[in-house]
């Protein structure tokens, strides 16, 4: 997969912004995910450091964060770097989902506007294991194409606002879950809904898959734990996966796992107070 190079850099101090020993240091968390939770929750409980949250809003009713959350749009980069500078944030953290290719672009942007430091806590993808019966596809609408001409009876895990594109293939008989409503449903002769949060768990998925005939299973390469089960099922099944590939992401500083990015947060912290120590002792101080 192609990826596009914009990498964010600090300074030798390791912070660009200016920070002030006797304050925490202040973390942007653009979240939505579980790694975005566990990072805040992380960060929350300690008094050197400030967290904050940023959502995008695609969910109605997110489970609330220890931490103050800001839900809606910057207005893109600018807006972003604006919010950076108005707040005084020090560092960054870009922990949405992979598949929020835009705001990860405009976080690349912002970063590099407001100097700002930028990680990407970036869950790793799905990769196929003995017994699964794969298909990646580059787009939704190829993934569409790849569930073939005849009616299949399709899970779809998609999220609510991509799942309107299966009224491209209104032969399938569709069973959608989403966090919220379909509204209004689709424009497709047979569609089930279910209205669920993960994390799922294996058991629940295979019973679900059998009580509704379930022949191919349709879903974005996210990642993660909290909704792999429903790849697990499918490979118990023996059923087909039809999976849309994740976009190309900015090329970042990436963090992996929750300990790789409090040890990033934790270098910068380290790097402020030197520096901040530093120029008090050139102040006299």
């Amino acid at each position: 997969m192609s990826r596009i190079t914009s990498r964010i850099t600090a300074s030798a101090s390791g912070i660009t912004a200016p920070h002030h020993a006797s304050r925490p240091l202040r973390v942007l968390v653009l979240g939505g995910t579980s790694e975005a939770r566990a990072l805040v929750e992380a960060l929350a409980s300690r008094a050197d450091l400030a967290p904050s949250v940023s959502l995008a809003g695609r969910t109605r009713n997110p489970l609330p964060y220890p931490a103050p959350t800001r839900i809606g749009g910057f207005g893109g980069a600018q807006g972003l770097a604006d919010h950076l500078r108005a707040e005084g944030i020090d560092l960054m953290v870009d922990a949405t989902h992979p598949f929020a290719a835009i705001m990860s672009m405009n976080a690349v942007e912002a970063a590099r506007l407001a100097d700002v430091p930028l990680l990407a806590l970036a869950r790793p993808a799905w990769t196929p294991k003995p017994g699964d019966d794969w298909q990646e596809e580059p787009s939704l609408p190829a993934a569409l194409a790849g569930l073939g001409a005849a009616p299949r009876r399709v899970f779809a895990a998609l999220g609510r606002n991509e799942v309107r594109a299966l009224e491209a293939a209104p032969q399938h008989h569709y069973l959608i879950r989403s966090v919220d409503p379909v509204e209004p449903p689709l424009a497709v002769p047979d569609a089930g809904y279910i209205l669920d949060r993960g994390p799922f768990i294996l058991e629940a998925e295979i019973n679900l898959f059998k009580s509704h005939g379930i022949e191919v299973v349709l879903a974005k390469n996210s990642g993660g734990t909290a909704s792999a089960a429903k790849l697990a099922a499918a490979r118990a099944l023996g059923l087909k996966v039809v999976l849309v590939a994740r976009p190309p992401r900015p090329d970042v500083e990436p963090a992996a796992s929750l300990s790789e990015a409090l040890a990033w947060i934790d270098a910068r912290l380290i790097d402020a107070r030197l520096h901040a120590r530093s120029a008090s002792a050139r102040r006299g101080v």
